[in-house]
């Protein structure tokens, strides 16, 4: 057996909508990429039961379906998927430098290129009650899934600037919006404060806390629990919107690509390029303000054509002069 540390000339690093996308584009491209999937192959769609909102998809589709697909696609046009977790990364700094990289501790691999699409995970309460209701009406995306109630009694939990966008979304097509607040303010801007305080089918429950999610199959109530009093109360709902924040999934990464105080890498301009050349992030990796499937996929292109001028940069010999 050869000990010949394998060479990729563009690794992709996650799945998902932004790295499947990212592979198509590669692949079509003859940069010959190679994914490792990461612990949640097809990222947080596959914990989607519907997706209503990307565009060719008239009757809709669920999300591990749409996630297949994309990989078949990406397949077809020669991506080598493989099951993996990269555990471990030496990314160079230099111009044509080659990455290293570190696959579930044990083998490692270079690359020429690298595309981060690692995605985002959200952030839930951990409940028992919560998690087993995940795709059953609890949700951590209002904007992916708040159609399926619309005409419905729902609830919110979080108090930043993310919920209280979410409450409002949903308030427009929601009958009831109930928003639980853990302590007595929240923490969102005032200006989201004051439009949420406004819309009258939102109540505002501030000290309160999830006790227990209600139903067997599906969402059918909430058990609400006052952190300061200890009193309980149960109301019928449809649909529980949890909105406590994501966290990216960049932590290998650290002191080697810039990221913002919270973990999403920085990306230059309207482009994916990292600080680090020949190193590309697309997706919820370095998207906190969209986080949709369709702009993921949208990251994913632009990323594969960065990698293809890259290398094409850097293989094309310098001019005489």
């Amino acid at each position: 057996m050869s000990d010949k540390i394998e060479r990729i000339k563009t690794l992709i690093i996650g799945s998902g909508p932004a790295g499947y996308t990212a592979a198509i584009y590669a692949s079509r491209a003859d940069l010959k990429p190679v994914m490792y999937t990461g612990m949640e192959p097809g990222g947080q769609l596959t914990t989607t039961t519907e997706v209503d909102n990307f565009p060719g998809y008239p009757e809709g589709i669920d999300g591990p379906t749409m996630m297949m697909q994309l990989q078949q696609q990406a397949e077809r046009f020669g991506t080598e998927v493989r099951i993996g977790m990269i555990t471990a990364v030496n990314l160079s700094k230099e111009v044509g430098g080659i990455h290293k990289v570190t696959v579930d501790d044990s083998v490692e691999i270079e690359a020429e290129t690298v595309i981060v699409s690692t995605g985002a995970s959200a952030k839930y309460l951990g409940i028992p009650s919560e998690q087993k209701l995940r795709g059953g009406g609890v949700s951590a995306c209002a904007v992916c899934d708040g159609f399926f109630y619309k005409g419905q009694d729902v609830a919110i939990v979080g108090a930043g600037d993310t919920a209280t966008e979410e409450a409002s979304y949903l308030a427009n097509i929601c009958n009831k919006v109930t928003m639980l607040v853990r302590k007595g303010e929240m923490r969102a801007s005032k200006a989201m404060q004051h439009r949420v305080n406004s819309i009258k089918n939102i109540e505002i429950k501030y000290n309160t806390e999830v006790d227990e999610v209600l139903g067997d199959q599906v969402v059918e109530g909430l058990r609400m629990v006052n952190n300061q009093t200890g009193e309980k109360e149960d109301i019928a709902i449809t649909g529980l919107f949890i909105a406590i924040g994501h966290k990216p999934n960049t932590d290998i990464f650290k002191g080697q690509l810039d990221m913002d105080e919270t973990g999403y890498l920085i990306t230059k301009g309207k482009s994916t390029k990292t600080n680090l050349p020949g190193v590309f992030a697309c997706g919820d990796s370095q998207d906190k303000e969209y986080r949709q499937a369709v702009t993921a996929a949208g990251t994913g292109c632009m990323a594969a054509l960065d990698a293809e001028r890259y290398l094409a940069e850097i293989e094309t010999p310098e001019e005489v002069a």
